[in-house]
């Protein structure tokens, strides 16, 4: 009885934890885990199966719906329900290729999580990145909580927001072209970063 017990309490332990996790904790355990993938030695000899892992890992703390709906902005209301879920994948499919090829040119650079600022719902987690050569450069991640989880929907770069940067793109095609042509744009870009 006495084991049981033990072990209830161990169990409900271990899943409180899980659910208190932080936003730094969060990222923190995605980011080792992608830079486990990119320093695996078995997997630097398969570079389809490397992006595909590096794919996974990062999909667990993006919301690229999310990141998609924000990114198109004011342009995201009038879109009927399909073009909201094919502008969502072709938007995780440009971010999962572009975060991944950046990733794969990773060499033991330093990450520091210099600062968490929780409000609410939402929470942004202030790194730095410092290279071989001592260079640094800022990273900040913002989070919402979806569903019990801290998840990214923005990450800023250098001071510069990746939705925010998209945004502006997104809405100059719209504006010029039209939508169709933003879809077509993406549709390219997503074919020429496709293969590793």
């Amino acid at each position: 009885m006495l084991k049981r017990i033990i072990l209830v309490l161990t169990a409900s332990l271990f899943s409180v934890s899980l659910a208190w996790a932080t936003p730094t904790e969060e990222v923190k355990k995605t980011v080792d885990e992608v830079v486990r993938i990119v320093a695996d030695k078995e997997l630097k000899k398969n570079e389809v199966k490397r992006r595909q892992s590096l794919k996974k890992a990062i999909s667990v703390m993006f919301d690229y719906s999310e990141m998609a709906k924000r990114s198109l902005g004011k342009h995201w209301n009038v879109r009927t329900a399909g073009e909201k879920k094919q502008f969502a994948e072709l938007f995780a499919t440009l971010l999962e290729n572009s975060y991944a090829g950046k990733i794969e040119s990773y060499n033991n650079e330093k990450i520091v999580y210099i600062k968490e600022i929780v409000e609410d719902e939402f929470a942004e987690i202030k790194s730095k990145v410092v290279t071989a050569s001592r260079d640094e450069f800022t990273l900040d991640y913002r989070l919402f909580k979806h569903e019990g989880k801290w998840m990214v929907y923005d990450v800023v770069i250098e001071g510069v927001s990746l939705v925010s940067n998209y945004r502006s793109q997104f809405n100059k095609i719209i504006t010029a072209s039209g939508y169709e042509k933003l879809v077509k744009k993406l549709q390219s870009k997503n074919e020429e970063l496709k293969s590793p």
